[in-house]
């Protein structure tokens, strides 16, 4: 019998995840030299070198199993945020806590609502369970529309994702805002906020969202090890909830899904306040940067509590041509943003270059 007639049609009707090349291929490819990539949200400044000293270290017991929960790393989270380590889960990436929560509280059928657009994982993960996708259009801001939200939930929705800030937005919403709008929720909807980019936000009524756990059970924050602390490479998310959310997550979670190099780094990045810092400064720096320079140039760009800024470049066209300069940023036509281009923070050299590139292809233009 042949696979497609035995697949699951929602596996068959779902679109492979296109990861970008890497730089070296492209520079094969296009016989350039010295590309840069700002199109991953990724840490100019690389991993902490306290996570590179732990890394190193725990090189020597690769030949063991990781310890299975992670038990170091989720009590020295749980001190971090000031919660219990039962309350905390695991897994490799933000991405397998939302995979947990769909195997845990979706079933065939049922309902995901999410604002649109947003982080792409989340109709990928909704159709592969055999559920709905409730995608809610963002406000002419390209906020979320919490209003709307609200209203899109039914008797069938089992899971709810608010992206704060949004991928690829940038754009977030305020406390009191999300406050009102997790207090009219229903208690058999799942609520999940996913705060990857929280540690950027520079807003000052960012919501302070652990806190509400213990006011609003089904309720659990999403955040990453990849952004801010610069470990995108070895895959560390985590998940903080009330204790009957998370356990019913552990019940669906793989043993050593975090690998024990993983482990050592993400915990030593955690105790490296002064690389945070210097990550907060260089990414605040380089927005008003590309904010300032990209407006100038007439690019509509939008504010950001993120490490990336959306501009109406010229989308596609515009990504295609600045690979040709060595410049790589992330086009947004599958998000149906046809016009936009997603621009990482990248260190004060990287920024440049890519204004110089913009500013020539405008020039070319004219």
């Amino acid at each position: 019998m042949a696979l497609e007639q035995i697949v699951k049609p929602e596996i068959a009707a779902l679109e492979p995840y296109q990861p970008g090349k890497p730089i070296e291929e492209l520079e094969r490819e296009l016989g350039i030299e010295g590309a840069i990539k700002l199109a991953s949200n990724e840490n100019p400044l690389g991993p902490s070198p306290r996570a590179l000293e732990a890394a190193h270290a725990a090189l020597s017991g690769m030949h063991r199993y990781p310890d299975g929960g992670s038990f170091r790393l989720r009590r020295r989270l749980a001190s971090h945020l000031g919660v219990e380590p039962h309350q905390i889960v695991l897994g490799t990436g933000a991405d397998e806590i939302l995979e947990l929560l769909v195997k845990a509280f979706v079933r065939s059928g049922d309902e995901v609502v999410y604002a649109w657009p947003s982080f792409a994982m989340y109709p990928i993960v909704t159709q592969g369970a055999g559920a709905k996708s409730v995608r809610v259009a963002l406000d002419a801001g390209l906020v979320h529309d919490l209003t709307k939200l609200r209203a899109a939930v039914t008797p069938r929705t089992r899971l709810l994702f608010v992206c704060n800030p949004n991928n690829p937005t940038g754009t977030s919403v305020g406390a009191g805002e999300l406050d009102a709008f997790v207090k009219a929720l229903p208690s058999h909807v799942v609520l999940a906020i996913d705060e990857a980019y929280c540690e950027f936000a520079r807003r000052p009524d960012f919501p302070r969202t652990i806190e509400w756990i213990a006011r609003r059970p089904g309720s659990i924050v999403l955040r990453t090890f990849s952004k801010i602390y610069g470990l995108a490479g070895l895959r560390v998310g985590y998940g903080v909830g009330d204790a009957e959310l998370v356990g019913y997550l552990e019940r669906a979670r793989h043993p050593f899904n975090i690998n024990s190099v993983a482990q050592a780094a993400a915990e030593a990045a955690l105790d490296d306040v002064a690389h945070v810092a210097a990550t907060r400064r260089v990414n605040a720096q380089g927005i008003e940067y590309l904010t300032r320079e990209l407006r100038a140039l007439g690019i509509e760009v939008w504010p950001t509590d993120a490490n990336f800024v959306l501009a109406r470049a010229g989308g596609r066209a515009t990504y295609e041509r600045l690979l040709r300069e060595g410049v790589i940023v992330r086009p947004l036509g599958g998000f149906g943003l046809d016009e936009h281009v997603r621009i990482t923070i990248g260190l004060p050299e990287e920024n440049e270059r890519l204004v110089k590139a913009l500013r020539r292809l405008r020039q070319e233009a004219a």
